[in-house]
């Protein structure tokens, strides 16, 4: 009987016998032929449960590893918080920062420890930090180790300099006679509505070149629209073409040196492998005597957020149109 169901071939497909001289080689045919279709229909049923349940489980995986179903949030929504909080509030905001950095804790310990950083350099800045007026004090490195950070001011529409970059330059000039090994940055790209030619650190450049300052200490840092794009930009040039270059001196008006302060020791922290391996340390500064002018922590705030990689909410916050009622009261 088995020879008269013939055999299989090698590719699968069932090879029926030729003989048909009685109707039990046919009744055998549509037996096989039937017991076939009924296995083709089973193994796609089957085929498709398997399918549905490997979908289910492949869905289920990523929802059990995933932020959303462990009930964490993005680190990114934190900061942003983090910063907001004490632009807002200042120091009363402590608990809550507290709790906001405990939470980033759980969510990534490196990440967490360089905020904790930065938000401690954010109250020095504001709170301790010691300001020297028209020139760089006694003591720091007189060696090419030292650079100067000379941070821009927007330019006239023609793109001639305003009178408070013009004054910002005079201390850089005295601070980098001062200290001849050091290097001095200009930072601060194209302000001038009417001449997009001109940029800010080009026309600073050159006004030092101009009064003495040689050329080859001269670092022109010329795309930078922000404060935080100073401190960004100037530390990729830096890091790129000067590796002798380690500690920062910030040259600006005496409302803005804070805020420099702070940013270009945020991006230093930010940038670093851990906190404590910091390539970059500001160590001092020297301000022009602004007979006005002012930076809000709120503004400060924005800025750190720029320097998180959120430049849409940093504008937001540079535009006053962030709205702050949406976040929940203070702890």
């Amino acid at each position: 009987m088995s020879e008269a169901f013939g055999s299989t071939s090698i590719s699968g497909v069932l090879q029926y016998p030729e003989a048909t001289e009685s109707g039990e080689t046919q009744n055998n045919i549509g037996i096989i032929k039937g017991v076939f279709s009924m296995n083709n229909i089973l193994f796609k049923f089957i085929s498709a449960l398997l399918s549905i349940s490997l979908v289910c489980f492949c869905c289920g995986c990523g929802k059990d590893s995933g932020t959303a179903s462990s009930g964490r949030r993005e680190n990114q929504e934190i900061i942003e918080e983090i910063a907001v909080y004490y632009g807002t509030y200042g120091d009363k905001a402590g608990k809550t920062l507290a709790e906001k950095l405990d939470e980033l804790e759980a969510n990534d310990s490196g990440v967490a420890a360089k905020w904790r950083s930065v938000v401690a350099l954010w109250k020095n800045s504001n709170n301790d930090l010691r300001l020297h007026y028209d020139v760089l004090p006694d003591g720091l490195p007189e060696t090419d180790e030292l650079c100067l950070v000379v941070l821009g001011f927007q330019l006239n529409p023609d793109g001639t300099m305003r009178d408070e970059l013009l004054e910002r330059l005079k201390v850089a000039k005295a601070s980098a006679e001062k200290y001849p090994d050091s290097f001095v940055v200009c930072t601060g790209g194209g302000t001038a509505s009417d001449n997009k030619d001109m940029t800010e650190a080009g026309a600073m450049a050159a006004w030092l070149i101009e009064n003495g300052i040689s050329k080859d200490r001269v670092i022109v840092e010329d795309k930078s629209i922000t404060t935080a794009q100073n401190a960004m930009f100037t530390l990729d040039i830096l890091g790129e073409r000067y590796p002798q270059v380690n500690k920062l001196a910030i040259i600006s008006s005496d409302y803005h040196i804070a805020t420099g302060h702070l940013l270009f020791g945020a991006e230093s922290t930010l940038r670093a492998e851990a906190v404590g391996k910091e390539k970059y340390e500001v160590i001092s500064n020297a301000a022009w005597k602004a007979p006005s002018g002012s930076l809000s922590t709120m503004f400060q705030a924005g800025a750190l957020i720029e320097l998180s990689g959120d430049k849409e909410t940093a504008w937001k916050i540079y535009y006053d149109e962030y709205d702050i009622h949406e976040l929940p009261p203070l702890s």
